[in-house]
């Protein structure tokens, strides 16, 4: 679902919370992946027959893979939230986050939205 789609149905502070827990779920995921590489780097042992040295290896591997794309995808989620939250003040009368989205531009990724309180209208780029 896009940005303007998950505002126009839940709201501008739904969308924004539902977009921090996502990234927030993505940062348990890094921890439990760092934990995942610690433990795969206790258990292994040189002296252990060769399919255990290959399966701990590849738990490291896999662990700490899947732990860089978790931090990266915690880390563009976040800041992405940010950038909008950042833009969503009136400009006009410094009300935050009450506006409906009236347009989408995709070509140049921004929305235009008008504030509730005070009717002005103005661009959100993402």
């Amino acid at each position: 679902m896009g940005l303007a789609d998950g505002i126009r149905k839940r709201g501008f502070r739904k969308w924004y919370e539902r977009t921090l827990i996502r990234s927030h779920a993505y940062l348990v995921l890094t921890l439990l992946c760092a934990i995942g590489v610690m433990a795969a780097f206790e258990v292994h042992s040189r002296s252990a027959p060769w399919s255990d040295q290959l399966f701990d290896a590849a738990a490291i591997v896999l662990c700490g893979a899947v732990g860089v794309h978790a931090l990266r995808r915690y880390l563009y989620l976040l800041t992405y939230a940010e950038r909008i939250a950042h833009q969503a003040v009136c400009p006009n009368c410094k009300t935050y986050a009450r506006f409906n989205v009236t347009a989408e531009d995709r070509v140049q990724q921004q929305l235009t939205v008008h504030c509730r309180h005070c009717a002005h209208e103005w661009s959100i780029s993402h």
